[in-house]
């Protein structure tokens, strides 16, 4: 479904990526590992475009995205929820969730996404600036499932959500692969990685230096310690 050969690049004359191959395929859910630094959000703007590659290819259901622009990306299918969520805080809850529309959704085009995220019904009036970090997070994942992604780009979704919180982002990221839509994951949080994953990527100074399944991981914990300096426990 999405596919990255040898992908580089940079910022300015600093090169981050240093040849990229990494595929999701169709109904996967995969995480893309590494210390900080390495090149992971950098991939996913790649991806999008946001920040073009500078070499290499990335395909997408077929497409080759060399010169799309980052709005027909997402309306090819692909759903990025970026670092820090970078909702609109002057616009309501539900006036987020419309963005990516142009229009307001009816009834029937929300429920799939309230049905994962009730508080977000309940906060459709408020202004999104107001709501919290894990509703924020909620609501930054929901803008994406209103376009009915075939694939969603997740960039440390945990991060800066009260604990409390997690299990509800992790649960529904779970649901939302299960639903059927694809998901490749940047996440610091292993724990949570691990839980949704069903392949990992490591990735070291702009490189993927290992890739293999959730199951091959877990039944070798040193990996995480080598390429991520934590424990799995």
């Amino acid at each position: 479904m999405l596919k990255l050969e040898g992908v580089t690049a940079q910022y300015g004359k600093s090169r981050v990526l240093q040849g990229v191959d990494l595929e999701v395929r169709e109904g996967e859910a995969v995480a893309l590992l590494g210390r900080n630094g390495v090149g992971k959000t950098t991939t996913l703007r790649a991806i999008m475009r946001l920040t073009p590659p500078s070499g290499g290819k990335v395909t997408f259901d077929g497409t080759d995205l060399a010169g799309v622009k980052p709005h027909a990306i997402a309306n090819l299918g692909l759903g990025y929820v970026p670092q820090g969520r970078r909702i609109f805080p002057k616009l309501t809850a539900l006036e987020n969730l419309c963005i990516g529309l142009g229009r307001t959704p009816d009834e029937a085009e929300l429920a799939h996404v309230y049905s994962r995220f009730p508080v977000l019904k309940e906060r459709a009036g408020q202004i999104g600036g107001t709501l919290s970090g894990g509703e924020q997070q909620q609501l930054a994942i929901g803008r994406c499932l209103v376009m009915r992604p075939k694939l969603l780009l997740l960039d440390e979704p945990t991060e800066g959500i009260m604990p409390i919180l997690v299990s509800t982002i992790r649960r529904e990221i779970k649901a939302i692969n299960q639903s059927g839509v694809s998901i490749l994951l940047v996440e610091q949080n292993v724990r949570v990685a691990l839980q949704v994953s069903d392949r990992v990527y490591f990735m070291e100074k702009g490189r993927i230096t290992y890739s293999g399944t959730t199951e091959e991981v877990r039944a070798h914990p040193e990996l995480v310690h080598r390429y991520l300096g934590v424990a799995t426990a």
